[in-house]
Formats: structure tokens, C-alpha cells, sequence
């Protein structure tokens, strides 16, 4: 089951970028979260609704306006690797950008970037299944990064989406993921300018600006709303579920998303130093915003049934949303329309906790082997399928267009 780590990352990732990596919403409450908490230890306290990536925002403007993106994309194709040179031909403009924007922060810690690494390799069965459905699903219930999705490029063809913005979970989970022959900081890069591009487009978009209560997409707070329904709410179930985690590995696991933060032009004034610190910025702008929308429910609509016409017995609708609703609570999946599963749903209530257990080897008893079977040969198969899908190699690109369904 550990072959899970990598390969599930890249999927189950992809699940959560296809509505996460792009917008989200900003919290409704004042900013109160200090920069004592962050990882500098100072700040200006600016409230990040107000604040996004003005850097890349000028730099990718001007290429839409100058039409040069598809020009642009194509050159950048061949740019994989994090150590590679930037390809000939790119604007200046852009050149310099990018050239600044791939140089990892000061504070960067190779040591802990290397921990990070073991504890993704120990832990890649769960952190694909809560990336998946816990992360993943929660995207649709953040209403900004929902309607935004929708209404963006990206929401015209979802499983093109989710494998293009499934890179950063793959990539991060990488055994090279920072170094010169990973992926990871590429991605980053490439994910900020898609950012910026859909900042500067969405706006565009009457639908989008009919329903968005926001001027401008993807703010500072935006991004760091995705970044906590990523790794602090891993974290926060893996805590639940008692899995039992060396302080090293935590300090690694959180150091590598610290990373990709400011790789992705969050300020490091809004990057938590801590578990703690990010467990407290969460409470304050991702666990309150969270409720349904019209746009997210047709999203989770669309990724439930991603694996419907599959020929795998244990893949069906109902198995991916009982795990939605026993990873997100009843809740979330009510507001979903999402049904309670008459077998799954208890099985994974009852079993769920001495199955993590079995694997901790906390516990050999209680729970019927056949249990653990079905657990383990549902994730095995659910890898399986979004190893089937996948096409390399996977580029993400500037969108030059909105959702073209909607004008």
C-alpha cells in the first residue's frame, strides 16, 4: 500500500488543485492573525483580502494584452526541471520575473525539506486519501474558490483541470521535490502566472462578476484559505486519527508546504511558523466561510462522478462519497446532496480508526480481517484508475480565456 505515496499525491492532489490551486475565498471576519505568529516573526499586519501578487499580476497583464501568451506557453513546454535554464525567446519582462520568482525563499532548510520526504513516504496512504477527500471535496464548499473555478477556463473540462493542477500534490511529495532535478518549484512558478492570469480574466467575466462578491480573485487570504485545506487540514485528522508522528517529520511535512507558500507569492508575513500558528489561522479564515453554493455543488457533482464508468467494482459513486462524508462530516456532504452509503458509510464510521490503528501496529484485534482488505484494495484501486488516466507529460499553462460555456 505504501506505492500509494507518490502516484496518489499526483491524482488525489490533482482532486484538491482541480479546486484549490486556483482561487478561494477570503474570510468575512477582521483580520486579527499576527505576523508574531508567521515565519519571519514580523510583519506589517496588512489584512491579505487586500493583498495579491502585484509582481506577476503587471508581468502576466501585459502578456495578455500584448497576445503573446500563446506564444509563451508553447516555449515553456520544454521548461520541467527546477535546475534547467529558462528557455530562448521569452519577453524580458517575463524572463526577469521568472528568474526571481524560482529562487526558493532565504529561510529554506534542506535538512527539514529531506524530512519531509521520509515522512511522505510513511505516510502516502493517508495523506492520498485526506488530499483526495478531505481537501479535494472541502474546495467545493469555499465558495470564492468555487465560483471562480467554475467560471474560469479550468471549469469548462474538469479532469483536464485536476490533471494539469494535480502536479503540486504530486510534486511536493516528490523525493527530488526541491532540487535541481524535481518539479516542484517549476510548478510553482507555473501555477503563480496561471494565478495572475486568472486575476486579470475573471473579472472579465460578467457571470463570475455576478456572483463574486470580490473585485479581484485569488488574494493573498485566498491562497492561504487553499494552503489550509491542504496541509493543516491533513494534519489536523491525521492528530485526530492518533497517528503517531516524530517531531522531526512534522517539522519536515510543514516546512515543505511553508515552501510552496512563497514559492506560489504569499507574503511571509502570512505563512504560519507553526502547527499551531496555522491551526489558530485557520479557525479564523477557513473553518467559518466554509457553505455551499450552486457552483460547487455541480463541482463535486463532477468529481464524484469522475470514476462512474469505470469497470472497477469497489470505484463507484457511492464508495467516493461515503469517504467524502466520513472525511469532511455529515454536514459538508449534506450540503452536497450527498447520500449516506448504506454499507460504506458505517463501515468506514466503525472500522476506520483500529484500521489506522492495525497499521500503527497499536492494535491486531476487533475488526474482521476482511475490513482491512476493503480499505486497503479500495485505495489500491482508486490509484490504480488515476494512474490509468494520467497523461504525461502534464503542463500547466497561462489560460488566455474564461469558462468559454459562459461567455
Amino acid at each position: 500500500m505504501e506505492d500509494l505515496n507518490r502516484r496518489t499525491l499526483l491524482k488525489t492532489g490533482g482532486t484538491l488543485g482541480a479546486l484549490g490551486a486556483a482561487t478561494v475565498i477570503a474570510p468575512a471576519t477582521p483580520w486579527t492573525w499576527s505576523p508574531a505568529e508567521s515565519v519571519p516573526g514580523v510583519g506589517s499586519g496588512a489584512d491579505p483580502k487586500g493583498e495579491w501578487d502585484p509582481e506577476a499580476d503587471a508581468v502576466i497583464a501585459a502578456l495578455l494584452d500584448r497576445g503573446e501568451v500563446p506564444k509563451v506557453n508553447k516555449i515553456l513546454r520544454s521548461w520541467t526541471k527546477n535546475g534547467q535554464p529558462l528557455p530562448a525567446g521569452l519577453p524580458a519582462d517575463l524572463r526577469d520575473f521568472m528568474e526571481h520568482a524560482r529562487q526558493l525563499p532565504a529561510w529554506t532548510d534542506r535538512e527539514k525539506l529531506a524530512t519531509a520526504v521520509r515522512f511522505n513516504q510513511k505516510r502516502g496512504t493517508y495523506l492520498g486519501v485526506l488530499y483526495g477527500f478531505a481537501s479535494g471535496m472541502m474546495s467545493t464548499v469555499i465558495p470564492k474558490e468555487a465560483r471562480a473555478v467554475y467560471y474560469s477556463k479550468g471549469g469548462a473540462d474538469m479532469k483536464d483541470r485536476i490533471t494539469k493542477t494535480a502536479k503540486l500534490g504530486y510534486d511536493i511529495g516528490s523525493l527530488n521535490a526541491y532540487q535541481p532535478d524535481g518539479e516542484m518549484i517549476v510548478t510553482c512558478v507555473k501555477t503563480r502566472m496561471a494565478h495572475a492570469a486568472v486575476r486579470h480574466l475573471l473579472p472579465q467575466s460578467p457571470h463570475w462578476v455576478h456572483v463574486a462578491p470580490e473585485k479581484k480573485p485569488i488574494s493573498q487570504a485566498d491562497i492561504m484559505v487553499t494552503w489550509h485545506s491542504l496541509p493543516t487540514t491533513v494534519w489536523r485528522n491525521l492528530q485526530k486519527w492518533n497517528v503517531p508522528i516524530a517531531p522531526d517529520e512534522s517539522e519536515g511535512f510543514l516546512h515543505s508546504w511553508q515552501v510552496s507558500a512563497a514559492m506560489l507569492g504569499v507574503q511571509d508575513q502570512y505563512i504560519p511558523a507553526s502547527w499551531s500558528s496555522a491551526d489558530s489561522q485557520a479557525k479564523q479564515v477557513l473553518d467559518p466561510i466554509l457553505a455551499p453554493t450552486p457552483e460547487g455543488k455541480k463541482l463535486a457533482d463532477i468529481l464524484l462522478g469522475l470514476g462512474y464508468n469505470l469497470d472497477l467494482s469497489l470505484l463507484s459513486r457511492g464508495v467516493l462519497g461515503a469517504l467524502t462524508r466520513f472525511m469532511l462530516g455529515d454536514k459538508i456532504a449534506d450540503w452536497l446532496d450527498i447520500p449516506r452509503e448504506p454499507v460504506w458509510s458505517p463501515l468506514l464510521e466503525t472500522a476506520w480508526g483500529p484500521y489506522v490503528a492495525v497499521r500503527e501496529g497499536a492494535l491486531n484485534v476487533g475488526v474482521p480481517k476482511e475490513a482491512y482488505w476493503l480499505f486497503d484494495e479500495f485505495l489500491r484501486q482508486f490509484v490504480l484508475f488515476y494512474m490509468s488516466e494520467l497523461h504525461m507529460p502534464i503542463n500547466i499553462e497561462i489560460p488566455v480565456i474564461n469558462n468559454p460555456k459562459y461567455g
